[in-house]
């Protein structure tokens, strides 16, 4: 029979398929396999050898120094990549001799060489453990300071007049500044090219986040612990308001940093135009006063979240145009187009009318055109209270006794339109013939008298804190803001305007300064959203507030808080808007 072409054959010497092993698997003992054979097996795939003969399991011994007894994870070294020294970049702010904040002193708020370099260090370190020995001259390049390339030592000798040039006034920090020194000439055209180009904003978050990973990495030292533990004892072992300012802080030009919150009375709304608004004049009681021509007056406690309506008090008698707290903060004067006032004591939360009218009855005197007491003003202490009138009178109440009693007078040339007081207790009058007068409260004499520059019509006139300005505004929208030469009774010469600001078109309605004299507000109540704030001593006005979309309406008073967090704008619509600065606090 022919064999079978598919079926497996039996040869005579009985090999065939069982001799065969399958692909990876271990040959027996003495399979062919030499000595030398295994050892090269051994070092190049690091196996266990196999025994030959009477060997024993000493063979396993790496004596020829091979890699046989070491770990995986230990023959091998990655290289991470490291910071460049090259393509670091240099900040010009970093410059000893051109740092705008002196010689060996760098800005908080900027990123240092000797930040990155120690970032870099600690990163080195880290390659130098695993890898090899550290480098010392790299590490000694990365802790230097960068410097200036060059410094022009005549830079100490020069003398630039600011007041000279018309495009060098920008840089002086006050008015009467003229010459200053060529590094300080420096740092001002520094500031002022940051001011026109600030910094991107994905820069300003990179260096807030490198920020923040410091203060963590400080934050967890014993000292920064005891600190915290302080400053929290100091915060609570006090009742004053957190947002208060420890110091002054001056106000850049340009650009300012606003931001709009609740408005102060969504909790109680008006049912018409706002007539008056004013902050508590203590810092630590955040309470806003509104009046209103619905014949109320309102009070709000102002936290910059939810503003909660605190008492509400109703006058049918008299039509509201003027509340203004007292000085010392326990009362509230309401005045409008009556003969009579009325006072609310916010300790016993009574609201009492005066026992009769500022000038008597109206029986005794029918014909008197003295009806009126919505211009007045307290002096700077509280004892007492002026009053002007319609004929050019203004009259000197007594506060101290509390009856209200007229204990002298002073008579102008033309109407009264605005009043106030110095703080050497002089009394300052505005009258329609644009004439300001000085008087003597206790002589009842007048002791200087100028005439506002121009004679536009003058309207009302803001004195700020300090005496350090004086604004006096304008029926044609044009405001003249005066130096503290303005306020000083023993001057004989007309002052001169520092600047005629003529950014409003209508008439000035209001005008105030802020609590450090810093921003001056102005506002008119005959067009629509006509308010503008001043910088100063610039007199410069901010370009990016308010804006073309901004909802103020028709302002009819307006008001900062006594740390200028705060500014309350009062419109006709009955709503009183609330915008935090936050130069001087964020909420």
């Amino acid at each position: 029979m022919g064999r079978h072409s598919k079926k497996r054959q039996r040869t005579a010497d009985g090999t065939g398929t069982s001799n065969l092993r399958p692909l990876g698997s271990v040959a027996a003992l003495g399979g062919g396999k030499s000595e030398e054979e295994d050892r090269l097996e051994n070092l190049l795939f690091g196996t266990t050898p196999l025994l030959h003969g009477n060997e024993t399991n000493e063979a396993n011994v790496d004596t020829n120094g091979g890699f046989g007894n070491i770990m995986d994870a230990d023959l091998f070294c990655i290289d991470e990549p490291g910071p460049s020294l090259f393509n670091q970049r240099v900040d010009p702010r970093l410059d000893r001799v051109g740092s705008p904040h002196g010689e060996g002193e760098l800005d908080a708020d900027s990123t240092t060489s000797a930040d990155v370099a120690e970032e870099s260090t600690e990163h080195l370190d880290r390659l130098d453990n695993t890898c090899g020995p550290s480098n010392s001259t790299l590490g000694g390049r990365l802790n230097s300071r960068t410097f200036a390339a060059w410094a022009d030592p005549d830079d100490q000798n020069v003398q630039v007049s600011l007041a000279s040039d018309n495009r060098l006034r920008k840089l002086r920090d006050g008015p009467q500044e003229d010459a200053i020194g060529g590094r300080d000439y420096e740092t001002r055209l520094r500031r002022q090219y940051q001011r026109v180009h600030p910094a991107p904003q994905w820069a300003s978050t990179a260096r807030d986040r490198l920020h923040k990973k410091k203060r963590r990495r400080t934050s967890q030292s014993s000292e920064s612990m005891s600190d915290t533990e302080e400053g929290i004892t100091n915060v609570l072992s006090t009742s004053r308001g957190l947002l208060s300012s420890q110091g002054r802080k001056t106000l850049p030009q340009g650009q300012l940093s606003i931001e709009r919150l609740r408005d102060a009375n969504q909790s109680a709304k008006a049912e018409g135009g706002i007539r008056s608004v004013m902050f508590h004049p203590s810092p630590s009681v955040p309470v806003l006063l509104t009046a209103s021509a619905d014949r109320r007056l309102r009070l709000f406690n102002i936290d910059g979240h939810t503003n909660p309506h605190l008492h509400s008090v109703h006058i049918p008698s008299l039509p509201l145009t003027t509340a203004l707290f007292h000085p010392t903060g326990s009362s509230v004067l309401i005045t409008g187009h009556r003969p009579f006032y009325y006072i609310y004591d916010l300790q016993s939360d009574a609201c009492t009318r005066s026992p009769r009218g500022l000038w008597g009855t109206h029986a005794a005197n029918p014909d008197s055109t003295e009806l009126s007491m919505e211009t007045c003003a307290f002096s700077n202490t509280g004892d007492f209270l002026a009053v002007g009138g319609r004929t050019g009178n203004v009259h000197i109440v007594d506060w101290r006794r509390g009856g209200g009693q007229v204990v002298g007078s002073v008579k102008m040339n033309a109407a009264v339109k605005d009043l106030g007081w110095t703080e050497d207790g002089k009394l300052m009058s505005l009258g329609e013939d644009t004439q300001v007068y000085i008087w003597d409260v206790g002589d009842r004499r007048c002791i200087r008298r100028w005439k506002d520059d121009g004679g536009f019509g003058s309207m009302n006139m803001a004195l700020a804190r300090g005496n350090a300005y004086l604004a006096i505004g304008s029926k044609t929208g044009l405001v003249n803001v005066y130096g503290p030469d303005s306020t000083k009774a023993n001057m004989s010469s007309m002052p001169k305007p520092l600047k005629t600001i003529g950014h409003l078109t209508t008439s000035v309605s209001s005008m105030c300064f802020n609590h450090d004299d810093q921003i001056l507000a102005l506002a008119s109540k005959s067009k629509k959203d006509q308010l503008k704030l001043v910088h100063l001593p610039s007199l410069t006005v901010f370009a990016n507030w308010p804006a073309s979309t901004t909802p103020l309406g028709h302002v009819t008073s307006m008001d900062f808080s006594t740390g200028s967090e705060y500014a309350a704008i009062g419109n006709n619509r009955g709503r009183v808007l609330l915008y935090n600065v936050r130069h001087f606090g964020t909420v």
